[in-house]
């Protein structure tokens, strides 16, 4: 599209957003009394008007019912998870029964490498993305020295090249190759927190098992942010949380994709507990786990009724939307974003911002890392205060997240005018 950095230009696309009404379903904060711009999405989605709807009406359940909401509520905490699934499994490209919504997102992880980091003396390695998420460089850390083995010698961090910031598909597709004989698993973010790089999951999940390896992914970035299939990438497992592009509030219940070719084998060894028991036999209260065929055989507690109510509002909303949809304004948004930042970062030569996310559009979600050349934090203290809430990253990176759920292109627009204005008073310092 042939952008224009034009207040005219915005609205009109605007005006012409299919998905514009969804704007107004969402809560959009006034701190200080300012209204202000909303791009972090990426770290905790808006709050959807109908959670509280949602939300009350299982308290008002839990007030009338007490104990025996768990089967005669009008949705009965038993099995209240398995409303979120149909949806769930819909954004990420599965069969019903390889998903399930439970714990949080690390909590996940660490189950799930019970079933699919099980280590030998021969193959003992994880490939992963240099300067992943501390949360999953903890895991990985953790992970191989319970199993006896150093971090140094059981962690291969693939980097980005000299000078460039984003990793080349080519140079994992290289390292996994490298050190195949000795690796046991391939785990990456799906997008880079820090970088917003979309990885080829299919492409990784292809090169790790030609060498014997399992794939799995943190998918915290990528569900309800790209289109995913991952049933029919093969990927073997992944997780993910609900509080940035699902909307679920903060800290809220994860998920958990596990391939049927894992989740119906009952061989596949998982860590047992009766929410992933037998439902049939769950209250007969003996002794022998029977896991439940699927992704549900992963449960350990009963569910946490509500927060999964507020998750459900807005999966009603992504499902009656479609995340195909939303991806096509997603690339317009961003792209947008792309051209406002750099039409007005170009006209201040003595400052220097980059944009250090993948160019190409099919290798980003809707965010935008930008690192502070020739400032430093200040300038994103200035941009808070100046209305615009997006996030900060050691040592020098904004990551800016237009959402397009609930962001428009005017929101875009007036960034840029906040942008310029502090770029003219950085560099009149």
């Amino acid at each position: 599209m042939d952008y224009q950095n034009t207040l005219a230009f915005a609205q009109a696309l605007d005006r012409q957003d299919p998905l514009a009404r969804y704007r107004e379903q969402f809560h959009h904060p006034v701190i200080n009394g300012q209204s202000v711009l909303y791009f972090t999405g990426n770290s905790l989605g808006l709050q959807p008007k109908s959670v509280k709807d949602h939300v009350g009406l299982e308290l008002e359940e839990w007030a009338n019912w007490g104990v025996e909401g768990h089967f005669h509520s009008k949705n009965p905490w038993y099995s209240y998870h398995e409303l979120l699934t149909p949806a769930s499994a819909r954004l990420v490209g599965a069969e019903e029964h390889e998903v399930v919504c439970m714990n949080s997102l690390t909590t996940n992880l660490h189950l799930l490498f019970v079933s699919f980091y099980q280590p030998s003396a021969q193959r003992f390695k994880i490939l992963c993305e240099g300067k992943a998420f501390p949360s999953d460089r903890y895991l990985l850390e953790t992970q191989v020295q319970f199993h006896g083995f150093t971090p140094e010698e059981a962690i291969i961090e693939v980097f980005p090249r000299e000078g460039e910031h984003c990793l080349r598909e080519e140079d994992i597709v290289a390292a996994i190759a490298e050190h195949g004989d000795e690796l046991a698993l391939v785990f990456f973010g799906g997008v880079n927190y820090f970088t917003g790089q979309f990885f080829d999951l299919a492409g990784l999940t292809r090169a790790a098992h030609a060498v014997g390896a399992l794939a799995g992914f943190d998918l915290a970035h990528a569900v309800g942010n790209l289109p995913l299939a991952l049933h029919d990438w093969e990927v073997d497992f992944a997780a993910w949380c609900t509080y940035k592009y699902l909307n679920a509030s903060a800290g809220n219940v994860g998920g958990v994709f596990i391939h049927e070719r894992h989740g119906l084998d009952p061989d596949t060894f998982r860590f047992g507990g009766w929410w992933g028991h037998d439902k049939a036999n769950r209250f007969k209260m003996e002794s022998g786990f029977t896991p439940i065929p699927g992704a549900e055989g992963w449960q350990l507690s009963n569910a946490p009724v509500l927060g999964m109510a507020a998750l459900k509002a807005s999966l009603a909303i992504f499902d009656e939307v479609g995340i195909a949809h939303l991806r096509e304004k997603s690339l317009l948004l961003t792209g947008f974003l792309e051209h406002v930042f750099n039409d007005v970062v170009g006209r201040f030569p003595g400052v220097s911002l980059e944009i250090i996310t993948p160019r190409d559009p099919a290798r980003r979600g809707c965010q935008l890392s930008v690192k502070l050349i020739g400032t430093d934090k200040r300038f994103f203290e200035a941009l808070t205060e100046a209305g615009v809430i997006a996030d900060f990253r050691e040592p020098d990176v904004v990551r800016l997240a237009p959402v397009p759920l609930y962001n428009a292109f005017e929101d875009v627009y007036r960034f840029g005018e906040v942008l310029h204005q502090l770029l003219e008073g950085w560099e009149a310092r």
